[in-house]
């Protein structure tokens, strides 16, 4: 059993995704929830199933994902990154599909912090002439 789990970790903003494949019929379990119970947005889920249809896997595996950290839409990028990265670690030619369409990449865009003397990353304090 151990040997046919397939192990990935993906991150989108500040969302961290342990995700674990296993030969199956398609289920996918997000925190010990179904994804439907878990994910409500249909966008999310879409996001989330991408990989899986652009290779041709979707009742192929069985997925089980711990996620933390961010909102629900960076977790779901985040499960889409480990779901993506699992796959291209089975086979050369999925990750070719994948590399394509940029599901491998990390997306690097994160919260910029706060400077001093500013409002937030950017924006400053309005002016007052008067």
């Amino acid at each position: 059993m151990a040997g046919d789990l397939i192990h990935a970790v993906g991150k989108r903003k500040s969302a961290v995704a342990r995700v674990w494949m296993k030969p199956g019929h398609g289920l996918i379990t997000i925190n010990k929830r179904s994804m439907d119970e878990y994910i409500t947005r249909e966008t999310d889920k879409m996001v989330i199933r991408q990989p899986l249809e652009l290779t041709d896997n979707m009742d192929k595996y069985d997925i089980i994902v711990t996620v933390r950290g961010g909102g629900i839409s960076g977790q779901a990028g985040a499960i889409r990154h480990g779901i993506s990265r699992a796959l291209s670690g089975l086979d050369p030619e999925q990750r070719l599909i994948l590399k394509k369409v940029n599901l491998i990449t990390r997306d690097a865009r994160t919260k910029e912090r706060k400077k001093y003397g500013l409002k937030g990353a950017r924006a400053r304090y309005q002016y007052s002439k008067r």
